[in-house]
């Protein structure tokens, strides 16, 4: 019994000498933000000094790396449009040690943002768009004449009812964006 109680005083000892010897290291922390492919990164260190941040593929890659001077921490914003969808490691590297956090990017599609449903009503029409400035909105009769053509503002998302009772046959709706064009048929 005497030697487990040393033994177990001895143990705590340790572990506070252990955490005395190593001081609250450095914190980071990688938070997503509004617009799709943004990410903050947020980094505290516990002394100023040479700072690197790094980004890094799902292969192992580097494919950004940023030296920072004689600052202790930062906040920066890291915007990943144009970059090829998958995993990547975001790495912030300091006399205090490395730290590291995985975050997983996917690309907005405007495709999946475009979405044109039939209401109850009859012959009426709900387009529904989001994560564009603009669009362009085609819509054909049954014998594909060209019956409306406009463009619309999108200031984040937008909802348009179309009453089509007057067209001939069934609609098809051409909705283009910047950089994709959908089109449904009834």
């Amino acid at each position: 019994m005497k030697k487990s109680v040393v033994f177990a005083l001895l143990m705590a000892f340790v572990s506070v000498a252990a955490l005395a010897a190593d001081p609250v290291g450095p914190k980071m922390v990688v938070v997503n933000q509004k617009d799709p492919g943004t990410f903050k990164v947020i980094y505290e260190g516990s002394q100023a000094g040479k700072i690197t941040l790094r980004i890094i593929n799902s292969e192992g890659r580097k494919v950004v790396s940023e030296t920072i001077s004689n600052v202790e921490g930062f906040m920066r914003t890291l915007n990943f449009a144009g970059m090829t969808a998958g995993e990547y490691t975001i790495e912030v590297v300091s006399a205090g040690g490395t730290r590291s956090q995985k975050i997983n990017y996917q690309p907005a599609s405007d495709e999946s943002a475009i979405h044109v449903a039939k209401l109850a009503a009859e012959n009426k029409y709900l387009l529904a768009v989001a994560n564009t400035k603009a669009v362009n909105v085609k819509i054909y009769d049954g014998t594909n004449t060209l019956v409306h053509d406009q463009d619309v503002a999108v200031n984040g998302s937008i909802g348009l009812v179309y009453d089509l009772n007057k067209i001939i046959g069934s609609p098809r709706f051409e909705v283009s964006s910047a950089s994709a064009t959908k089109v449904v048929r009834y």
